[in-house]
């Protein structure tokens, strides 16, 4: 049934399961990082015109924003019914019009201007001056929308907390409730990448080739140095999905990111990320000072610059990757006050990089198959396949190489009673490196190598036949350095 009376919609939290301000302040701050710098100054002039001077200088991939798809529904209904829609919204009116022109829904725009932030009582105010005292029908998300609701006909509540949605009955109608799907613990989980701590595996790596993982305080060390770099990697990974949310949401898998789909607001993660890498350094203190903190350091400040610009560099990326990974066995050496050799850092650095590749290869196969030619916010293209593999496979052969050579050295002979019997890792490794690369050529690689290879049968064999090598070569003489 049509009604006289229009519906307005309020954007960010509403309509949008993002905040449209926050997204281009992230887009901004990854364009160019020293223009946070400038955001008190244009705050001062009030919030209107920090959103202009941020909107100006800064353009939103407005296809893949997170839209309420169950409000969307609904509009299209009124809209077929012949009422009419308007968009009322606190972000600034350059985003406001792009969105109304990609939906198609709405009759009018009402935003923020750069003179007026168009939000609580100012936005109620000039809804009143347009369509009389309890003329118009309000879509709403937070507590600023109950001035709004005091002065509308009814309300539909849309992912509100159920303290905003109690304020709405007392001031108004409520004619329908969109529930919130709440941030759960298994968004919070994906968001962190738990499931990535597994690559911090790799700070066990020279507790174990320097035969000192029979030392409990040692252990104990090794233990929070593993917890601290999770959490610094979490912060990390964070910030890299704040970033990376217009490109992510135009990937298959990526997409489905808990910020990228909006199933988790940006805020909380804009919070979240201070916070753990306090957490993170805090808990690196009483680790061997200051050996682990700087190692932990450096690994945040070339992972921060891999998400901000590196990550764009053609092949320096995959360079990069791999000498994290690196860093993560340097810190765990520094952890334990051992000196990682010069062998060790060798073969992880080939052994990285071929899996750094492996991780771009695969990415850019999925981009094939879906008629892309380059992948977006990187250097490469689709045509590189068949040169990346040819690198890559390189590289995991050099890491081989560069074991095989291992076994005859010194540092072999005087670790190991039968230097002899490592040399069996080598056909294992030839093995695994060539079953993972021919299974990322066939398009059945995970685009995160290493996780595959801790949750692949094939690999854990492979891992287990590593370990029985390793105890048949036991050492006759415990070793202070590796």
């Amino acid at each position: 049934m049509k009604t006289s009376v229009p519906l307005c919609i309020d954007l960010d939290g509403t309509l949008l399961n993002s905040d449209l301000l926050l997204e281009a302040a992230l887009v901004q701050f990854k364009q160019a990082p020293l223009s946070v710098l400038c955001w008190p100054r244009w705050l001062a002039g009030g919030k209107a015109k920090l959103k202009a001077e941020i909107a100006a200088r800064v353009d939103l991939d407005i296809d893949t924003l997170p839209y309420n798809p169950a409000l969307l529904a609904l509009l299209r209904e009124q809209r077929q019914q012949g009422r009419r829609l308007v968009l009322v919204t606190a972000s600034d009116r350059k985003f406001a019009e792009q969105v109304a022109a990609h939906l198609g829904l709405f009759d009018e725009v009402l935003a923020t201007d750069g003179d007026r932030n168009l939000a609580g009582p100012h936005k109620a105010t000039t809804l009143v001056e347009h369509y009389g005292e309890h003329g118009f029908d309000y879509a709403g998300n937070s507590a600023v929308d109950v001035a709004v609701w005091k002065h509308a006909r009814r309300a539909l509540v849309v992912n509100a907390p159920p303290s905003v949605a109690a304020q709405a009955r007392t001031v108004c109608e409520v004619e329908r409730t969109f529930a919130q799907d709440p941030s759960s613990w298994r968004h919070w989980s994906k968001a962190l990448r738990l499931h990535q701590w597994l690559k911090n595996i790799l700070i066990f790596v020279p507790l174990a080739a320097g035969h000192a993982w029979n030392q409990p305080a040692t252990l104990v060390l090794a233990l929070l140095a593993f917890i601290s770099f999770g959490l610094c990697a979490s912060s990390v990974y964070l910030l890299n999905d704040l970033l990376d949310l217009g490109s992510d949401r135009r990937h298959p898998r990526k997409c489905q990111r808990p910020f990228a789909a909006g199933k988790m607001p940006i805020l909380q993660g804009v919070v979240a990320i201070p916070l753990l890498l306090i957490a993170a350094f805090g808990l690196s203190l009483p680790i061997n000072p200051p050996a682990f903190t700087v190692a932990l350091a450096t690994y945040y400040v070339f992972t921060l610059a891999y998400s901000l610009r590196l990550k764009q560099i053609l092949m320096l990326d995959a360079i990069v990757l791999a000498g994290l990974y690196t860093l993560r066995i340097i810190a765990g050496a520094a952890a334990v006050s051992l000196i990682p050799s010069f062998w060790l850092l060798a073969f992880s650095m080939f052994l990285f990089l071929s899996l750094a590749l492996v991780k771009r290869y695969a990415e850019l196969q999925t981009l094939r198959e879906q008629g892309e030619l380059s992948a977006s916010g990187r250097g490469y293209h689709v045509d590189d396949l068949g040169i990346l593999q040819s690198l890559g496979t390189a590289a995991g052969y050099l890491a081989v190489l560069v074991l095989a050579l291992y076994v005859n050295s010194e540092t072999s002979r005087a670790l190991y009673g039968q230097p002899m019997v490592i040399w069996l890792l080598c056909p294992a490794l030839l093995y695994w490196i060539s079953r993972v690369w021919l299974l990322t050529h066939r398009g059945e690689m995970h685009d995160d190598p290493i996780i595959f290879a801790l949750t692949d049968t094939h690999s854990r064999y492979v891992l287990l036949a590593c370990v029985l090598i390793f105890l048949c070569a036991m050492p006759h003489l415990l070793a202070t350095s590796i």
